[in-house]
């Protein structure tokens, strides 16, 4: 067997001598050798030869590996060639030759040890020259054409048709997809074949995967069970196939007559681009069905859950469809919350749950189930993400069951316990390193999410509209299974998150200002959190200091001049009473950025953060006094600012060589005029009345 070193030669070798006796070798004790003495030959009724042979042939099997076929052989010639005078090294040889004599009788395989040798020469990419490699693929068709069905359902030769779908091409590929067309489900089902079916797709072109999904229709609910074949018809179903193929492939979950539909359909091309998988609407158009079309679903649902097969997106659709049809309180909707906590009870139970976390239809059950549970359900599925709630918050689709959490659970100690420690890094003793985890994580695109959510809830800038309509769906079920008040709920998280959002502004204030998703953070923090912030805000105002026109200065950045002018407004603008309502306590950020910039608001109402200095006269956070001074100092530097209103002292910049179009489109705009500093405009209108 190739890779295992054996410790010691067979013991049981024969030696046939020139006469009728058999003699047997034994074994020496010290440096003497002791002959044998004469063993008389067995009778032909004996079955002692048999046995010999049977030795051998396993023997021969342990060494090389290869699958013997019966008829392939005689004994008696096979006894010939192995003679038992021989030594270990020379047994093993003849063993080996044999083995190769009897692989060489195989039907084809002449082309197929052909076929191998050149896959053995192709795979190594980076060392085949790209004219061998084309004469090597030409010949490897040359050899496959006609005969592919003969190399996909033998392991060591289907990853030969692999190799010439990777380097062939488009017409090569569907040369061989045509040839394998009516193959696709055996080969589904094949431990290796699988990954050929999932070569054809990746590496062919939208008619090739037109031609693979189709064959698909009909089998879904018996290959969706299959241990080979789910993996890759849910691999089809999720990145392949396009809409109205997945629905096709859905609907079979729904019952055996849209199993027939689907593959009826495909087989006289007559594909529907506008057929549906939203079981709602199926059951509208057909209401006498619904019962067993419930049913249907329900038992296949069950089915996979009980295989412990709960990773396939087809599977999660399908639990959505169905839990959207169930109706709050029935027996039904009982029975599928039973069957989401089925496996909690098991030692490292939980996987439905945390697959289902994953997906986005998957997330949006669990979101839902969140909100129709019980406060005892909650603390369960909760639990079941005690140690992925940082992998969830890094996920596209995870994080939403964790906003959800903390819209739906009433305990909300409960809530920080299973929720924060994972995010806030409570756990890690070593300041320094926490403090780098957490700011990665406010520069994650949507691991600040779960950070975020309970400050600046719903942003339009935090939460995007899908989940803004998962979140409104699990409030209106809130209202009914949640007796707390949403804004007590929202303050209590803030309070148990504050000790731990605020120190890092103090210490991070400059890594966190130098990104956007930073800039966002410090802003949400100052104004919504709990505690004392004058630390906070002094190590945020101490980034102003400086020459404001120098590069990489914070009035030079957009998003640093925008968390400013948030944060000198002292609240959060209200679009039903279109004014800024001040946050309580107040922050007072304004005056104490006054200090700062005092002397220099001519430079920073001229600079690309000119909106700052804006906001210094119309925040109600800031003092009159204060404002006065703003004031005063603007009129005194009227004439830089008309120039900068005008855009005439904009710095100048070498301009680089360019096209023709951008000459003209540049021309054009020239000729449009200017365009001159926005806030600067303001100023000079607030000081002219």
């Amino acid at each position: 067997m190739a890779g295992i070193k054996r410790k010691e030669a067979p013991k049981a070798v024969a030696a046939v001598g020139s006469g009728s006796e058999k003699k047997q070798k034994l074994a020496s004790t010290g440096s003497s050798k002791k002959k044998a003495a004469p063993v008389k030959e067995p009778t032909p009724e004996s079955s002692d030869s048999s046995e010999d042979e049977d030795e051998l042939d396993e023997e021969e099997d342990a060494m090389s590996g290869v699958e013997l076929e019966q008829e392939g052989g005689n004994s008696e010639s096979d006894e010939k060639k192995i003679r038992t005078g021989q030594s270990s090294a020379e047994a093993h040889a003849a063993q080996r030759a044999l083995a190769k004599e009897r692989k060489a009788a195989k039907p084809n395989a002449d082309i197929i040890g052909r076929s191998k040798k050149i896959w053995e020469r192709l795979r190594r990419k980076s060392h085949v020259p790209t004219e061998e490699r084309k004469a090597l693929v030409s010949e490897l068709f040359e050899i496959i054409t006609g005969r592919v069905r003969d190399f996909v359902f033998k392991h060591d030769s289907v990853r030969v048709i692999q190799c010439a779908l990777k380097y062939s091409n488009m017409q090569q590929r569907k040369q061989i997809v045509t040839e394998l067309r009516t193959d696709m489900r055996e080969l589904a089902e094949s431990k290796y074949g699988k990954f050929l079916v999932a070569k054809m797709v990746v590496e062919g072109d939208a008619e090739i995967r037109n031609m693979v999904v189709p064959q698909f229709y009909g089998h879904v609910r018996r290959l969706i069970n299959h241990p080979e074949a789910a993996w890759i018809v849910d691999d089809i179903y999720r990145q392949v196939a396009t809409s109205s193929q997945k629905a096709l492939m859905l609907r079979e979950w729904y019952g055996a007559e849209y199993a027939i539909f689907g593959k009826t359909k495909a087989s006289q091309g007559q594909i529907d681009e506008k057929v549906t998988a939203d079981l709602k609407a199926i059951l509208e158009e057909n209401p006498e069905k619904r019962k067993p079309m419930m049913q249907y679903v329900q038992q296949l649902i069950n089915q996979l859950v009980q295989k412990k097969m709960t990773g396939f997106t087809m599977l999660h659709d399908a639990m959505l469809q169905y839990f959207l049809n169930t109706t709050p309180g029935t027996p039904e909707a009982a029975e599928f919350l039973e069957l989401l906590k089925s496996d909690l009870d098991e030692e490292n139970g939980g996987d439905l749950l945390k697959n289902l976390a994953f997906t986005k239809n998957g997330s949006r059950v669990v979101c839902l189930a969140l909100g129709y549970g019980t406060a005892k359900d909650r603390k369960l599925i909760l639990r079941v993400y005690k140690d992925a709630v940082e992998m969830m918050a890094l996920d596209a689709n995870a994080h939403t069951v964790l906003l959800a959490a903390m819209d739906t659970v009433d305990d909300t100690k409960m809530t920080a316990k299973a929720l924060f420690p994972e995010l806030l890094g409570e756990n890690i003793k070593d300041e320094a390193e926490r403090e780098n985890r957490l700011v990665d994580l406010i520069s994650h695109l949507t691991a600040r999410i779960p950070l975020l959510y309970p400050l600046a809830g719903q942003a339009k800038w935090l939460v995007s509209d899908v989940q803004k309509n998962i979140i409104a769906e699990v409030h209106s079920v809130r209202e009914v299974t949640s007796k707390k008040n949403p804004e007590i709920r929202r303050a209590e998280l803030i309070s148990y998150m504050s000790p731990y959002l605020l120190p890092i502004i103090q210490t991070r204030a400059a890594d966190l200002a130098s990104v956007g998703f930073g800039c966002q953070y410090i802003s949400e923090v100052l104004l919504e959190a709990q505690g004392d912030k004058k630390a906070a805000c002094e190590a945020v105002i101490a980034l102003t200091e400086g020459d404001v026109t120098s590069e990489g200065h914070i009035a030079q950045n957009a998003a640093g001049g925008k968390m400013l002018r948030a944060l000198v407004s002292g609240g959060k603008f209200d679009p039903e009473t279109k004014t800024v309502k001040l946050v309580e306590p107040r922050l007072g950020f304004g005056d104490m950025l006054f200090k700062s910039l005092k002397g220099k608001f001519v430079d920073w109402a001229t600079s690309p953060s000119s909106f700052v200095v804006v906001q210094l006269l119309e925040s109600e956070d800031v003092s009159d006094a204060n404002k006065k001074v703003v004031r005063d100092e603007l009129a005194k530097g009227k004439k830089t600012l008309e120039k900068a209103a005008k855009g005439e002292n904009a710095p100048s910049k070498k301009a680089p060589v360019e096209s023709d179009d951008k000459q003209n489109k540049k021309k054009k705009k020239t000729s449009e005029g200017p365009r001159g500093n926005a806030g600067a405009k303001i100023l000079l209108e607030k000081l002219s009345k």
